[in-house]
């Protein structure tokens, strides 16, 4: 519940009491029965994975893998698709991965947070890697709208020979109109995604059936030991590089846990048992069925060679809004895990739209949006095919889920209650098949594989900086000398004059006793103008490293209250990484409950903000003076923290610089 203390300084409180409200923000579980919420996850969760058919296979046997599409190898590779989409998504992350559940949230700064939480030996280099995860992920997710997009306009040239030089050009009018109709928000559009999966998950298994009744031999690939033996006669080499193509079947497989809070993980596990599982082991079998044939390709593609030429227009409209809705599910997911690393104090707070009034989980952020398009676009220019881009796919993500295993060993003790040598053993496991990927996909470094490892990389600093620099910034803040609270409470008794303009002040830190110092910024307009405002609000936000707050909101400490004398009231509010900070309307709700001194009319306000001017101190050396001045360059493309914090919007500002010298 919510508090309200009263700190004793001599003064006599007014009566108050706590409301004990829940503010706001309280999470949004979600909502409908087990078919709609798994209908729903259908056209969210599984685009990315749903849409690896399109060049997986072919990329194994006509791209990067090189394999000979002999009998054996087909039987092989074919066995090794089955079993690692079985071991990998259906076990890893299906089954065990959506327990591990950050108040029903889940993904990477999911994990960031339960790990966060216990701090034992080797989690700090854990919660590293987790960050350089997320910056992976973003990495990566810029080639998916390219590849996935590109790989559907391939299946023109299929179709018709003539039209395969449209690929390129219709893919970036696609993009760009992908993006373009973002800031509408997918509330609309999203009503349909689940449908249209349907039909594409239904379509994958109808023409992979067609393709096993003509070749049925091919469920021998059901059998783990063809693709053990295809690894031990085809050598090391030749084997990494079939597994480097071989990653783009899992690719999407970590959406199924970051997504978990949308659906819930029965809707999940639902979909993909009853439908998406079976389409994909039936298609993808359905293609080593095709190539056990002999056929000639049509037009160099091997999924579009499963379709009756009479189906072929249809198919490649299907394929085309398959993966513009994995590109959309993609670039949602962008935002939500960017707005995640903002509340969590990993990444520069920039502009949040919030596309709906029903779901605050519905943003759409500019910067991220426009930067995933440039990115998209110029590898669609630059590498101009699937099968090329292929090639800079899988290296990142591979990395991304060593780290998701590696961190789930120490999640599965702490809160599965399972010992170490258990949790070591299946999660060791996983993290060595991740492992071979991540061997297997850095032998494309040079062939592409280095852009979303140097994006994953770039990202990754930045939020080390970020977070380094807000701890510097208030470290050098703190420690400014300041008069105390209880020295503030017999000033304030002792005025005679006020400025009647209700103040609150943005605070660094917690104001909850006597003996606590009041901040820089309060110090500053004493020491200017002489005189204090009859109330004085301190605001201090927190964010806490959990989804959601449901108890505790905010913590009111009394220093003084005496009507009509004014009072000096501290407010600490608490949100969780999920939830939009919107101070301004929590403030509104407490001043319409009497538990601060503030009139209910916000244009009757004045927040008075710092604005730090940093400065290198005099022993910081060369390395020290970049990081200062990327963190300097990140400040000036984020949000200042008050318009964040929605304060702004009806409230008089006031801005005081502060010069603030950095260690």
């Amino acid at each position: 519940m919510s508090e309200t203390a009263v700190v004793d300084t001599g003064a006599v409180p007014a009566p108050h009491s706590a409301s004990g409200k829940k503010h706001l923000h309280a999470r949004h579980a979600p909502r409908g029965g087990l078919a709609v919420l798994t209908l729903g996850a259908l056209g969210v969760v599984y685009g990315d994975i749903g849409t690896s058919p399109l060049y997986a296979v072919n990329e194994i046997f006509f791209g990067h893998g090189h394999v000979t599409p002999a009998p054996a190898n087909v039987r092989g590779c074919i066995s090794l698709v089955v079993w690692v989409l079985t071991t990998v998504v259906a076990l890893k992350y299906v089954i065990l991965m959506l327990r591990a559940d950050n108040d029903g949230e889940g993904g990477v700064f999911a994990l960031y947070g339960l790990l966060h939480r216990h701090k034992t030996a080797g989690v700090a280099m854990l919660l590293s890697a987790l960050m350089l995860g997320a910056g992976m992920v973003f990495g990566d997710g810029i080639i998916t709208p390219a590849i996935s997009v590109l790989s559907a306009m391939e299946g023109l040239g299929a179709a018709t020979p003539s039209l395969a030089h449209a690929a390129v050009p219709l893919t970036v009018i696609i993009l760009t109109a992908l993006f373009a109709i973002q800031y509408h928000g997918t509330a609309r559009v999203g009503r349909w995604f689940g449908p249209v999966l349907v039909c594409w998950f239904v379509c994958l298994g109808a023409l992979g059936a067609r393709q096993i009744a003509r070749h049925p031999d091919i469920l021998a690939a059901l059998n783990p030991l063809y693709g053990a033996r295809f690894l031990y006669a085809n050598g090391l080499h030749p084997s990494l590089l079939m597994m480097g193509a071989l990653m783009l079947v899992v690719t999407g497989g970590e959406a199924l846990y970051a997504d978990m809070g949308h659906f819930g993980p029965r809707p999940i596990r639902a979909g993909w048992f009853a439908l998406v599982y079976p389409a994909l082991m039936l298609n993808y079998l359905g293609q080593g069925a095709f190539l056990l044939g002999g056929s000639p390709l049509s037009g160099g593609r091997l999924f579009f060679s499963l379709a009756p030429t009479v189906l072929m227009l249809p198919l490649i409209t299907l394929a085309t809004a398959a993966t513009v809705i994995a590109s959309q599910a993609l670039i949602s997911g962008a935002f939500s895990l960017a707005s995640q690393a903002m509340a969590l104090g990993l990444f520069p707070r920039l502009r949040i739209v919030h596309t709906s009034h029903a779901h605050a989980g519905q943003v759409y952020m500019p910067f991220v949006n426009w930067s995933l398009y440039l990115g998209a676009v110029l590898l669609v220019i630059v590498f101009r095919s699937s099968s090329a881009l292929a090639s800079a796919y899988g290296l990142a993500v591979s990395g991304e889920m060593v780290a998701t295993s590696v961190a789930m060993v120490a999640v599965a003790a702490a809160y599965w209650k399972w010992n170490r040598l258990r949790s070591g053993l299946v999660f060791g496991a996983f993290a060595a098949v991740d492992a071979s990927f991540l061997a297997a996909n850095s032998l494309k470094l040079l062939e592409g594989g280095f852009i979303p490892v140097v994006l994953g990389v770039a990202l990754f600093l930045v939020m080390v900086t970020w977070r380094w620099g807000r701890k510097a910034t208030f470290a050098a803040y703190s420690a400014k000398h300041t008069m105390s609270m209880a020295e503030l409470v017999r000033r304030h008794r002792r005025a005679d004059h006020y400025v009647e303009r209700n103040a609150l002040l943005m605070v660094p830190k917690p104001l909850r006793s006597a003996h606590d110092h009041t901040p820089a910024l309060l110090q500053l307009l004493w020491d200017r103008y002489g005189v204090l405002p009859r109330n004085l609000i301190f605001v201090e936000v927190i964010h806490r490293k959990v989804p959601y707050v449901h108890d505790d909101r905010y913590l009111v400490t009394v220093f003084r209250r005496e009507p009509p004398k004014g009072s000096i009231i501290s407010v600490t509010l608490s949100f969780g990484f999920m939830e939009d900070p919107n101070v301004e309307r929590v403030l509104e709700e407490l001043a319409s409950h009497r538990e601060i001194d503030l009139p209910t009319d916000m244009h009757k306000w004045i927040v008075h903000v710092s604005v730090e001017n940093l400065l290198p101190s005099k022993a910081m050396g060369l390395a020290g003076r970049f990081r200062l001045r990327l963190f300097a360059l990140l400040r000036h493309i984020s949000q200042p923290a008050h318009y964040y914090y929605g304060l702004g919007d009806a409230v008089q500002l006031s801005a005081e610089i502060i010069p603030v010298r950095l260690k």
